[in-house]
Formats: C-alpha cells, sequence, structure tokens
C-alpha cells in the first residue's frame, strides 16, 4: 500500500516536493452528475436551462474554469498551476442527469486532476445554486475522476 504523499516523516502536512520531476504534458478529465426534479428539468430548452438569474450552464462553464484556476488556494497543499487549458461541457445523459465534464491540461510537474475536480465540482455548485429557487430536490450525486495522464502513472476508469 502506497503512503500518503503529504505527510511527512513525522506525520504532519507537507507540500510534495516536485523539483527533481520530469516536465511533462499532463491532462486530466473529471466528472459530475447532478439529478435535478422534473419541475427544473422542464425548463430545459436550447441546449441550456434560463433562469432569473441567467443561463445555467452557461454560467457554470465559466464558474467551473474559474475555479479550476484557484485550485491551489482553495485546497491547501496543492501546487499553484497555471493551466495551459481548461475546457468544461455540459449535457443531458441518457438516464436524464446533468453531467459536467472537467477536462484540464498543462505542461508540468505536477498532474491537474485536483483542477479537474474542483472544475467540475464547482460547475455543479453554479448548477445547484442557479436552480435552487425552482427546487432543493437536486443532488450532487457524484464527482470523479475519469482519466488522467503524464504522471508517474496514468488513470482511466474503466465503465
Amino acid at each position: 500500500m502506497s503512503s500518503f504523499t503529504h505527510l511527512d516523516t513525522q506525520g504532519n502536512p507537507s507540500m510534495v516536493d516536485v523539483g527533481a520531476k520530469k516536465v511533462t504534458l499532463r491532462t486530466a478529465i473529471a466528472k459530475s452528475i447532478l439529478v435535478l426534479d422534473e419541475q427544473i428539468m422542464a425548463q430545459f430548452g436550447q441546449n441550456d436551462i434560463q433562469s432569473k438569474k441567467g443561463p445555467v450552464f452557461q454560467t457554470a462553464i465559466i464558474a467551473g474554469v474559474m475555479a479550476a484556476k484557484k485550485t491551489g488556494e482553495l485546497i491547501p497543499l496543492c501546487h499553484p498551476l497555471g493551466l495551459d487549458n481548461c475546457q468544461i461541457s455540459i449535457r443531458i445523459n441518457e438516464k436524464n442527469e446533468v453531467e459536467v465534464i472537467c477536462k484540464a491540461s498543462l505542461t508540468a510537474k505536477t498532474g491537474v486532476e485536483m483542477e479537474a475536480l474542483v472544475g467540475a465540482s464547482m460547475a455543479a455548485l453554479t448548477i445547484y445554486d442557479m436552480c435552487k429557487a425552482m427546487s432543493h430536490n437536486i443532488v450532487i450525486k457524484e464527482t470523479r475522476l475519469i482519466e488522467k495522464t503524464g504522471g508517474k502513472r496514468d488513470f482511466k476508469l474503466e465503465d
């Protein structure tokens, strides 16, 4: 079993030293899934939900990108990273759930999975915030890493 990388030999919190690692292209994809009640889903049209606060999905995309860029400020031991790219897509899946996908990438010594996870999470939370006036019957049921490449170990979620 691997040890926790963010603890020093005395068990104290410690930022991982990436100084000796190679610079490589790093990518990560994360997904959040929301279940919205029928009253909210009935508002769906033209690839977005229109609320009194504005277009829900478009706003969530912007919030997700903004959050991904601030991951190092939000999670205490994350390295501050300058992302090369961050793309968020939102769609209704075959189960009538809202799927938020965040793909982040950069060329660096450390990975971007936390940035992808934060981006997907914040986009999901923004959808919740913009739709809660219609109903609090909203569930963010899953946020998970789907894929990462470019580090010591690549990862891809098996379906």
